[in-house]
């Protein structure tokens, strides 16, 4: 299957999916945002990294920063904070560029690793957008955390990969049909930048048809003898 650009959704999106659906909803389908601490450090950072077109060139590694990426046959679009294309015999030819090239793309974070480990899987919808642009294999990536400034190796096996796949086959279904989940307030509500929008703790309240339903069952019960 092939997606229409039409349909293309944002990879960054993944990271948002992992955390939480109902964020990703928020945010893609009804077009909310609010900023937090947290999320105007991402954006700094992303702006210092990305810029777009830029590539230089350390020996027998070129970088190339804000590379855009695209996928047909898993319908997302986004931009590699940093590709890393070191030159070498087995790689791939890059345009206007002698030699070929083993791709190897880096994703720049904030803050250190997190246990959705959302972050692996926008870095790997990443590679496999670059598997499929430049027709090579990419077994593996890297996420750079600047707050404990390490990078971290993320390999892109076929459990990593079936997760990309599942979770954006999931966003297309919602993103199509534009249906925001509920979803049960956690501990990690409390950092999100979009609490106050989503006001978790009021989905685990009885809708009113509910309420009105059991007040009507208790008036009839309290008038029945």
């Amino acid at each position: 299957m092939a997606y229409d650009e039409s349909e293309f959704l944002l990879i960054s999106g993944l990271r948002h999916f992992a955390f939480c659906r109902r964020r990703w909803a928020l945010i893609h389908i009804e077009q909310l945002w609010q900023e937090n601490v947290l999320t105007q450090d991402g954006h700094f950072l992303h702006e210092r990294v990305h810029d777009e077109g830029f590539t230089e060139k350390r020996g027998r590694l070129l970088l190339s920063r804000g590379m855009a990426v695209k996928s047909y046959r898993l319908g997302v679009t986004g931009v590699c904070d940093m590709v890393e294309l070191e030159e070498c015999e087995n790689g791939v030819p890059i345009a206007g560029r002698p030699g070929t090239y083993r791709i190897f793309p880096v994703e720049y974070k904030h803050g250190k690793p997190e246990e959705t480990g959302s972050d692996n899987l926008q870095l790997c919808a990443q590679a496999m957008c670059l598997e499929e642009m430049f027709c090579t294999d990419i077994p593996e990536g890297a996420v750079y955390y600047a707050s404990i400034r390490r990078r971290e190796t993320v390999t892109f096996d076929t459990q990593l990969r079936n997760s990309v796949i599942k979770a954006l086959n999931e966003m297309h279904s919602l993103m199509e049909r534009r249906y925001t989940p509920k979803v049960k307030p956690r501990k990690a509500c409390q950092s999100c930048s979009l609490q106050e929008l989503c006001q978790p703790q009021l989905l685990t309240k009885a809708s009113a048809a509910v309420y009105v339903r059991q007040k009507l069952r208790e008036d009839y019960c309290e008038k029945t003898p």
